[in-house]
C-alpha cells in the first residue's frame, strides 16, 4: 500500500505541470534552486562571452583605424620625399639662392682637397 501512495505522488499530471510552469512556482522552486550553481556558471560564461565579443570588436575597429592612418602617413611620406628630391636638385638650389639674395656663386671648378704635413 505504501508503494502505491509513493507512485501516485510522483505522477505529474499534464494540467498541473502547465499550471506550475505558468505560475512560476516550478521554475523558482524546483529547477532553479536545485541547479543554482549551474545557472550561475552559465550566466558567468554568457557574460564573459559577451564581454569578449565587445573587446574583439573594439580591437578590430582600432586596427582598421590604425591601418587607415598608416596608409595616409605613407602617402604623406612619399609626397614629402618627392618634394625634397625636387628642391635638392642643383638648379632648384641655384634658383632659391638667387631669390633669397644670398650673394652666393656657383662653383665653376670642382672642389679639391688640402693636404697638410704634420711636423
Amino acid at each position: 500500500m505504501a508503494e502505491k501512495k509513493v507512485d501516485n505522488s510522483k505522477k505529474v499530471k499534464t494540467g498541473s505541470f502547465l499550471k506550475e510552469l505558468l505560475s512560476g512556482s516550478m521554475v523558482t522552486e524546483k529547477i532553479i534552486l536545485k541547479n543554482l550553481w549551474y545557472v550561475l556558471l552559465l550566466t558567468l560564461l554568457a557574460a564573459i562571452y559577451i564581454g569578449n565579443r565587445f573587446h574583439a570588436e573594439k580591437v578590430t575597429r582600432e586596427m582598421t583605424r590604425l591601418q587607415r592612418e598608416v596608409k595616409e602617413l605613407r602617402a604623406e611620406s612619399l609626397s614629402t620625399s618627392a618634394d625634397l628630391m625636387y628642391l635638392s636638385r642643383q638648379s632648384e638650389v641655384y634658383k632659391l639662392v638667387k631669390e633669397k639674395g644670398l650673394n652666393l656663386e656657383e662653383l665653376k671648378t670642382p672642389p679639391y682637397k688640402l693636404l697638410v704635413d704634420k711636423k
